[in-house]
């Protein structure tokens, strides 16, 4: 079974690099989705010992 998700990239804003690829599915909510986005966000700045406000995503389109 194939589920449809939209796939985000988390990037450090002072560096320019991406540091953390997630996905989540579809069927959320537009503010389920920013809910979990800001979670990982949290995360993400916590492992790499970073600020979080300093950290963004974007999500990745497919061309």
């Amino acid at each position: 079974m194939n589920t449809a998700a939209k796939h985000y990239k988390f990037i450090n804003s002072r560096t320019g690099n991406v540091i953390f690829y997630s996905s989540l599915s579809v069927d959320l909510s537009p503010e389920e989705i920013k809910a979990e986005l800001d979670k990982i966000r949290a995360q993400v700045a916590i492992k790499n010992g970073i600020y979080r406000e300093t950290i963004y995503w974007e999500e990745i389109k497919d061309e």
